[in-house]
């Protein structure tokens, strides 16, 4: 491969080119100097010619610098070719305008020596989660139980050597990520504190762009991701601060927490925020960090990109807020207790949705049940959702779906406006689909659903207050179906005109609708099957 064409991402698109000269140059201009916490790679024997392998210089600029106690690794322009990159306690890594961290190729099969970190062992938990959710040392970049670690700076992380399962952009198979000397995560952390991510880029992050685990007082800020699997993932982590990103991930999810097993013990994400975001799943890959905004092919590609919480979900999620982001051309957004997780006090408010693949809002508590077999079912309560405009989204109404004798509890939903494709036939409408307790939760799960707004199940102290559906076709389907519903007061709500029934009511208790044009105020204190 030649050189140029290595280079040519440099920088997030603006072409880079590393002579000898220009080397030397850096080296004298970034000196590494214990007396300033500055340590230049370059000065520790890295080429940054984007062809010779340039991890083993890194990792002795990193060692060197936590020595000292403390700086920063700085990467100067150039292309840096990479296997596994060891961060370090107190050691700051900064990426300047034109430095890019190259991961290294690696064969389909794996490589007997050299090439990525092992994959840590791990114990009888490992069936609990995927594969890549469980180790950490085979990524590109890595620490565990570290302190005060800082990744920043405006250049780039280019993971074309990682393996993520499958190439779908090229529909060709990648590499073994099981196999010795094969990586697949770009940035993995576990049981670290204080840390600090911002500013820099990611292209192809492999399996993940950013894998961290039991990570404390996490920082994520400003950073562009255009991946093809997820962007990030945030698990069994504590105090996380997630604000101004932008991820494309049409093949995965954008911005993901989970509460999975992997550290052998159930720990819930808590105390989280992601504020600022916009996810998508629709445009080429590379094409939003180069500023192109290429489409793709929406009937090729599922195009899933949205902010989930979960499927991982052995911990749970506890005081969650996710305020003033933007889902355009992905799916919706996904809150799940699957696996024994308890989901209780989140907030989902100033939300903008554009062209939605799927349902704009799943609430799913199920019991898939993946962990230790004395797991008992999660419990979901205390959510709101609020401040939400969604236009041009999929058949799929928003879905609240818990299983019989587990329910979703004290949902409040407030402010907000669905304008769906529509089209739902009468005999969609007479559907009463499956319960599929422990099949794997997505929008899809369910096939079509027989409701145009919001597809109710299992829920108990239900509050919608100004809340209106749209279609763009019309629709024989009512705006709101439930069933095994206890309390539901439904407050100015609006439904297609001249079309389905606003509701269908099956099993439901203790229900009032007041305050709507369409229909005169109702309080029924118990219903089989009614509709209205």
């Amino acid at each position: 491969m030649q050189r140029r064409e290595l280079l040519k991402m440099a920088g997030a698109g603006v072409a880079v080119s590393v002579g000898p000269a220009v080397a030397s140059a850096q080296q004298i201009a970034s000196p590494a100097d214990r007396n300033t916490g500055w340590f230049s790679v370059r000065r520790f024997g890295a080429k940054g010619d984007g062809a010779a392998i340039d991890s083993p210089s890194i990792n002795r600029a990193i060692e060197a610098c936590a020595a000292s106690g403390g700086g920063t690794v700085l990467f100067p322009v150039g292309v840096y070719l990479s296997y596994s990159i060891r961060l370090k306690s107190k050691v700051g890594i900064y990426l300047d305008h034109g430095a890019v961290i190259l991961a290294a190729p690696t064969p389909l099969d794996g490589i007997a020596t050299g090439g990525y970190d092992a994959a840590e062992p791990q114990g009888e938990w490992e069936p609990y989660q995927d594969y890549g959710h469980n180790h950490w040392h085979n990524s590109l970049i890595w620490g565990e139980g570290l302190e005060g670690v800082s990744i920043t700076g405006p250049g780039l992380i280019w993971g074309k050597g990682l393996s993520r399962g499958w190439d779908w952009q090229n529909d060709e198979g990648m590499p073994d990520a099981t196999k010795l000397g094969v990586g697949n995560k770009s940035i993995a952390l576990k049981n670290c504190r204080n840390v600090l991510l911002r500013d820099f880029s990611i292209l192809m992050g492999g399996h993940f762009g950013v894998l961290a685990t039991g990570v404390d007082n996490l920082t994520i800020d400003n950073l562009t991701i255009d991946t093809n699997r997820d962007g990030i993932d945030i698990d069994c982590c504590r105090n996380v601060r997630v604000s101004n990103c932008t991820v494309n991930s049409p093949w995965d999810d954008a911005i993901c927490p989970k509460s999975s097993f992997a550290l052998g013990y159930a720990r819930p994400t808590e105390n989280l925020t992601i504020t600022n975001c916009y996810v998508t799943g629709g445009y080429e890959l590379g094409s939003v960090l180069d500023g192109t905004w290429k489409l793709l092919d929406g009937l090729k590609w599922p195009a899933t990109g949205r902010i989930k919480l979960g499927t991982e979900s052995n911990g749970g999620f506890r005081n969650v807020t996710i305020s003033n982001c933007v889902f355009e051309k992905c799916q919706g957004f996904a809150l799940e207790s699957e696996d024994g997780a308890l989901v209780e006090d989140v907030t989902f408010t100033g939300i903008t949705m554009r062209d939605i693949r799927s349902a704009p809002l799943f609430l799913r508590l199920g019991t898939r049940m993946r962990g230790p077999r004395d797991a008992k079912p999660g419990v979901m309560r205390r959510v709101i959702l609020s401040n939400i405009t969604s236009s041009g989204a999929s058949p799929l109404p928003s879905i609240l779906s818990g299983v019989s004798g587990h329910s979703i509890e004290g949902v409040k939903i407030s402010d907000v406006f669905l304008e769906q494709v529509g089209g739902g036939t009468a005999e969609v409408a007479a559907l009463d689909p499956e319960e599929k307790e422990k099949g794997y939760p997505d929008p899809n799960m369910f096939g079509d659903l027989p409701a145009t707004g919001f597809f109710i199940r299992h829920v108990r102290n239900l509050e919608m207050s100004n809340v209106e559906i749209a279609t763009r076709a019309a629709d024989a389907r009512p705006a709101f179906w439930l069933r095994d519903v206890d309390g539901a007061d439904f407050f100015r709500v609006r439904a297609p005109q001249g079309a389905g029934p606003v509701f269908d009511l099956r099993q439901v208790k203790d229900f009032r609708s007041f305050g709507s044009r369409q229909m005169a105020d109702l309080s029924l204190d118990s219903v089989e099957r009614r509709k209205v």
